[in-house]
């Protein structure tokens, strides 16, 4: 065969690839992908003062309480939400599985708006009593895989009360576990409005690292946007990439305020919204810029609490007409707050805020209706991919595409970290358990080639 015609030498196109390999090593630093560790589904806020080693046990049962009541079976549920009538029996099986398991994936022991401004001594007694209870739950094992405080705001009246009360929570927290953490441990930083606030509270975690002795990056950190100064910077350019960078590696994840971002913007409070174009439009920039940074990402909640307009009096009970009234009143909140949730999955926010235990049946109920949807096509193109790329790996081929692969994987381990899914329905892409619990779409491959080798 007679040789294709160039023009450009080997050594030519040596010298104009050279500088490709700095470009892409830099890229695979700024963005090495989603973490492979769980993201919880949801952040459960609370205030601090009533934080107990229990909580997590008792919003259970609330929890189930109100779906028993409200939707006390698979139909009701599935008319209440528009479920899928082929799913609604599955769906409610395992939310209710989910709840009796599970209830609260992640908690956040709130010194901010759900605790409010207190004296010193009472936010100090505060801060080390929930400390204590969260040491208890830890010895007991009654705490949600994940859990932190958010602290209030480094504004110049109280930044010197926010690191305060870090300090003692966490110092008397390793005091009490011997200088153990519970997994998942992080601290939120709310209304952000410039990078000094994020390298301050960064530099405190490190300060008190150093002081128990512990690994650096061990104490990780949250950012709120819920600020305008949080998605653009004075200077006009996306401030987040400027935030996450102010955290020295620290900062696991960006959670959207609804309500605070929507007042910035002067949304009145009739149309303040989880749907709201606003918080859409911040999503968007959040979602750009931060994407394959490894900062995960979580929506604000829906502050319509699905409780009932008449309680009766004691020795009393309510009429028909009371509650018929209390449950579509509650069925409406469950509508609004599922249709938030469906809402936010759409967009790729895979994580959310609820402030009610009667907000967590229809959490579970959004996510499983979403991801078992999507299950017969998901599995088929995570198979066929896996397929291909095992191929054009097996014949030498350089495969640029892994992040896709990852994402695909992501899929399905969240909805079976979640509960959404078994460990049959993922073996159904392929895949085995083995390879799976690696969590890793490179991995996979890497196996894969070895074995066939």
């Amino acid at each position: 065969m007679k040789p294709a015609k160039r023009s450009l030498s080997p050594a030519a196109t040596k010298g104009l690839l050279r500088p490709l390999a700095k470009a892409w090593k830099n890229y695979t630093t700024a963005f090495p992908g989603d973490p492979e560790e769980r993201q919880p589904v949801h952040s459960v806020y609370g205030g601090a003062h009533l934080f107990k080693a229990d909580t997590a046990k008792r919003l259970s049962e609330l929890s189930l309480k109100a779906l028993h009541e409200s939707t006390p079976d698979a139909a009701s549920l599935g008319s209440t939400l528009n479920l899928d009538p082929r799913l609604a029996d599955t769906i409610y099986d395992r939310v209710v599985r989910k709840l009796e398991r599970e209830a609260v994936e992640d908690f956040r022991i709130d010194f901010e708006d759900g605790y409010g401004n207190r004296p010193d001594e009472e936010e100090d007694a505060h801060a080390s009593l929930a400390a204590e209870e969260v040491a208890k739950g830890h010895s007991q094992g009654s705490l949600p895989p994940f859990i932190g405080i958010r602290i209030k705001p480094l504004t110049a009246e109280l930044a010197a009360r926010s690191l305060r009360t870090t300090d003692i929570f966490i110092s008397t927290l390793l005091a009490r576990t011997k200088n153990r953490l519970p997994a998942g441990f992080v601290v939120t930083l709310p209304k952000i409005v410039a990078k000094e606030q994020v390298q301050i509270t960064a530099k405190a975690l490190a300060a008190l690292e150093k002081a128990h002795r512990l690994k650096t990056g061990t104490l990780r950190m949250e950012l709120m946007v819920e600020t305008t100064q949080s998605v653009f910077s004075p200077s006009g350019e996306v401030a987040l990439p400027q935030l996450i960078k102010a955290g020295a590696g620290r900062v696991r994840g960006a959670h959207l305020g609804t309500y605070d971002y929507t007042a910035g913007c002067n949304i009145t409070a009739q149309y303040q919204s989880m749907t709201h174009p606003a918080c859409d439009f911040a999503k968007h920039v959040m979602q750009v810029s931060l994407a394959a940074t490894g900062v995960t990402l979580s929506d604000g909640a829906t502050n319509v609490m699905p409780v009932a307009p008449h309680k009766a009096a004691a020795g009393q009970s309510l009429s028909a007409e009371q509650k018929a009234e209390n449950r579509e009143a509650v069925h409406r909140v469950f509508r609004l707050h599922y249709e938030h949730v469906r809402h936010s999955l759409r967009q790729g926010y895979y994580q959310g805020w609820d402030l009610h235990p009667a907000q967590l049946p229809t959490r579970y109920a959004a996510v499983y209706a979403f991801f078992l949807e999507g299950l017969d096509p998901s599995s088929a193109r995570l198979r066929n991919f896996i397929e291909r790329a095992a191929q054009a790996t097996l014949q030498g081929e350089v495969f640029d595409d892994a992040a896709t692969g990852q994402g695909l994987l992501n899929y399905f381990l969240r909805a079976l970290n979640c509960g959404a899914i078994g460990m049959g329905e993922i073996e159904a892409t392929g895949l085995t358990v083995a390879e799976i619990q690696t969590r890793s779409f490179a991995q996979i491959l890497k196996g894969r080639r070895a074995r066939a080798k």
